[in-house]
């Protein structure tokens, strides 16, 4: 693929916007290559994510349930951020083989793009579910109006985060910027880290 902030963005936002009506149709695919697909393995952890938190706020199910329910949802955090460093590597890896080098003095950004892509992925799956609400059978004007003002809101959002996502882009691409993998370094699923999973297994010896 090209190094085209804009192209690469209009890409992503379809792709995030497209797989999550397919999602909830059919199975979780993965059709792309290259840095889209990347980003569309990056935005299937934060769909199977969004619904196991669905599950968690349920007062129906038991608490055998939740419990199982939590540990899904640790390990697709865990493969969230596993894979926002993956989209920054991918990255790297075609400014790379573009000959795109920025100067050790070029500035960094407080965001990479991975953490953008993946907060528009959380907005995707937050539209997708505010057009649920909207239009579910039963619901008054009241809550449709909310539901609208936040839809309204969404859109405004995905607009800037979008149209910020496109100019950090544009600045990395150029070189005026320098892109830098930071790592998430997540404890609670380490049993080396989390003092309570290495005190359990000694016990358990």
């Amino acid at each position: 693929m090209p190094l085209d902030s804009k192209s690469l963005v209009r890409q992503v936002l379809q792709l995030q916007a497209e797989a999550v009506t397919r999602w909830h149709n059919e199975p979780i695919d993965n059709p792309y290559t290259g840095i889209l697909g990347v980003v569309c393995q990056q935005h299937a952890f934060n769909y199977q994510l969004w619904h196991e938190e669905d599950v968690a706020r349920s007062r129906d199910v038991t608490d055998e349930r939740i419990a199982q329910v939590k540990r899904a949802i640790d390990g697709f955090n865990q493969q969230r951020n596993d894979w926002i460093e993956r989209i920054d590597e991918t990255l790297l890896e075609m400014l790379g083989a573009a000959g795109v080098e920025a100067p050790a003095e070029a500035p960094l950004n407080t965001e990479t793009p991975g953490s953008a892509i993946d907060r528009l992925s959380i907005m995707s799956l937050r539209v997708y579910h505010l057009h649920e609400e909207f239009e579910r059978e039963g619901a008054n004007d009241a809550h449709r109006q909310r539901v609208g003002e936040r839809l309204a809101r969404c859109a405004v959002q995905t607009e800037d985060l979008s149209g910020s996502l496109t100019d950090l882009l544009g600045d990395i691409i150029a070189g005026q910027k320098r892109l830098r993998v930071y790592r998430q370094m997540k404890m609670y699923n380490d049993p080396t880290l989390n003092p309570y999973l290495y005190k359990s297994t000694r016990k358990a010896g």
